[in-house]
């Protein structure tokens, strides 16, 4: 997918992203929290956040750097950045900044930054290396970076059985290789990565979560409103063959109901790195 296609799918999915916001934020608080912790954001910091998306982290990291810091919020899509730029209004934030911008095209006209965070962004990219190439030319010496990513298929079933539903529906195959859920799922290929661009001090940790809402209904408006790749999957077929895949999701689905709601367990990565002195 090229930067043209990702803005028009990212803007078309942003109202829905936005609306489910909340449920990331619990799945990932604790991971976030950490995601911070690695990249250093710390009080007085300037931080650049890629592929913000609804932006809960880069509010988060505005309220750790405070007033004497600084947060720049990029996305690919200028209606993300206006929900972020929303939210930061709402509760009184000032230190935060948005940029429309490709994740591997940030702005190079800015002071450097002393910390760069993604949350669940860099697998989504069509070239991660370029992205993090990207962000080691705007960190300062010896600023960090980190990043997010889910683990492997099978520490994710949720994640990785409503593609598959889809697919098969659809007569497409899973793609060999590229941007997706699972593309930075190997520690050693996540490791490679930022090595390969010149970051030294690279730590992978794992993390498990889970994915809690209060029926299955709703993971299943969930994942329609705001998977925007995993519904285009089938959005291009009859709609006769989309009716069927979605029921037998909502059936799939089913198996990570109990008596507290749905609750699926997922795992993620936290990669950081730094850019040598």
């Amino acid at each position: 997918m090229d930067n043209n296609a990702a803005l028009r799918q990212w803007n078309s999915i942003a109202p829905g992203w936005a609306k489910w916001e909340p449920v990331h934020n619990r799945m990932l608080a604790a991971e976030t929290r950490e995601l911070l912790d690695r990249a250093g954001v710390a009080e007085g910091a300037r931080v650049i956040d890629i592929a913000t998306g609804a932006g809960n982290q880069a509010l988060m990291a505005a309220r750790r750097v405070g007033p004497a810091g600084h947060v720049l919020a990029t996305d690919i899509a200028q209606a993300m950045l206006e929900f972020v730029a929303e939210q930061a209004r709402a509760v009184g934030i000032a230190n935060i900044a948005t940029f429309a911008c490709a994740a591997d095209d940030l702005p190079r006209d800015q002071p450097p930054f002393d910390s760069a965070i993604c949350r669940l962004g860099l697998m989504l990219m069509p070239n991660p290396a370029a992205v993090v190439a990207a962000v080691r030319h705007v960190l300062r010496p010896g600023g960090r970076f980190s990043s997010l990513v889910m683990s492997s298929p099978v520490a994710n079933p949720f994640f990785a059985g409503v593609p598959s539903v889809l697919r098969r529906h659809a007569n497409k195959p899973a793609p060999a290789s590229g941007p997706g859920f699972f593309s930075l799922a190997d520690p050693a290929v996540l490791t490679e990565l930022f090595t390969g661009a010149g970051l030294t001090d690279v730590t992978i940790t794992t993390s498990d979560a889970v994915f809690t809402l209060p029926s299955v209904d709703d993971a299943l408006a969930m994942i329609q409103q705001a998977f925007g790749a995993v519904r285009g999957i089938i959005s291009d077929q009859p709609q006769s063959t989309q009716d069927a895949a979605w029921a037998e999701v909502r059936t799939v689905l089913g198996q990570w109901m109990t008596p507290d709601g749905f609750v699926a367990p997922t795992q993620f990565h936290i990669a950081s790195g730094q850019k040598p002195l």
